[in-house]
């Protein structure tokens, strides 16, 4: 007769969820600021990304949750047959040693009745059998469970992990935006009250060749020739000189804002065989007297100031006209908020 052994394993799993001179200047302010506009785009496009992200993981972790749920509750119920087929077994071995026992008894008894016993007997041993392989395969299935729970503890861990990481990620990126799109703001404000400074200044010269614009987070004085310069000339007329001052008399109270000033002509030939052999020296002569008459009797740094001739090449209007190269042959003050607190923050970044 075979010894039975019953061997149950039932283990559940827990899941934890958890120009002329420093144009070079002008130039690399004006790539950080369009640099920095992009980086703040990006970083949107980033944050929605990862959120995106978040949202597909948290959903997966929970459908996640739900299967190792019912996978519990399988079990249970694996756990409560085995535990009835246990019992049974032990009935059905009572039986067969009480069977055993009275074997020899009936041995000489009528042969009849020996071999209905002895019948009897055979089908308790095939039913037992019988019992034996359920159990074993009972046993089997439960260890398949544990391990596919053991699977997916594993599973949800490293999902709860890496959901946490993108997490911090899209937090850390949220506060960089933010950072970035506060500097941004204290930005375009400065700039808008340095504009109404400047405008404040020059009341006096509005309709007389001076108009002042906000266009890409800096403000733009542009003057015509007429009020600064008689033609081909660059000394700057008395009346143009005091719009300067004016002008300079506001960015000396503003030190956080960089000047470029750049000078324009019209596209018509200028033949000189003195000191000016052209447009654009005439250009640049014209920036650096600007630039001379700002710095004049004022105590602003000029690092902040940068003199820029342009010639005949950023004409406001194309036309072949007298009028479009009136407006061609001007100068313009190009005013620009320090950037360096946002610098800083993409260099650590």
């Amino acid at each position: 007769m075979h010894t039975l052994k019953l061997f149950v394993f039932i283990a559940l799993g827990f899941v934890a969820m958890n120009a002329c001179v420093p144009t070079r200047q002008f130039q690399e302010l004006k790539q950080k600021n369009e640099t920095t506009v992009h980086e703040r785009d990006s970083l949107k496009s980033t944050n929605e990304s990862l959120t995106v992200q978040n949202t597909e993981m948290e959903a997966e972790l929970e459908e996640l949750q739900k299967r190792f749920t019912q996978m519990a509750s399988q079990q249970s119920g694996l756990k409560d047959s085995a535990a009835f087929y246990k019992k049974q077994f032990k009935v059905y071995k009572t039986m067969y040693n009480d069977l055993s026992n009275t074997q020899s008894t009936v041995e000489k008894g009528r042969d009849e009745e020996t071999r209905k016993l002895l019948a009897e007997l055979q089908v308790t041993k095939e039913d037992l059998q019988v019992r034996e392989d359920e159990l074993r395969e009972l046993e089997d299935n439960l260890m398949a469970k544990q391990l596919a729970l053991e699977e997916r503890d594993e599973i949800l861990l490293a999902l709860d992990a890496s959901l946490n990481q993108k997490k911090r990620e899209l937090e850390a990126q949220s506060r960089r935006m933010s950072e970035l799109e506060n500097i941004l703001h204290s930005k375009d404000s400065a700039v808008f009250a340095l504009k109404s400074k400047i405008t404040d200044a020059l009341l006096g010269f509005e309709n007389k060749g001076l108009t002042i614009q906000q266009r890409n987070g800096k403000v733009y004085v542009t003057m015509d020739e007429k009020l600064l310069f008689k033609s081909g000339q660059w000394d700057v007329d008395p009346k143009g000189q005091q719009a300067i001052k004016q002008i300079a008399g506001v960015l000396e109270q503003n030190k956080d804002i960089n000047i470029v000033v750049e000078g324009h002509t019209d596209d018509v030939p200028m033949r000189g065989s003195g000191e000016i052999k052209d447009n654009w020296d005439l250009s640049v002569k014209r920036a650096t007297s600007i630039v001379k008459i700002l710095l004049q009797n004022s105590s602003m740094d000029p690092k902040r100031v940068s003199a820029a001739g342009r010639g005949p090449y950023f004409p406001i209007d194309t036309a072949k006209t007298a009028e479009a190269r009136a407006k061609n042959r001007r100068t313009e003050i190009i005013l620009t908020p320090k950037l360096d607190e946002l610098f800083q923050i993409l260099e650590n970044n």
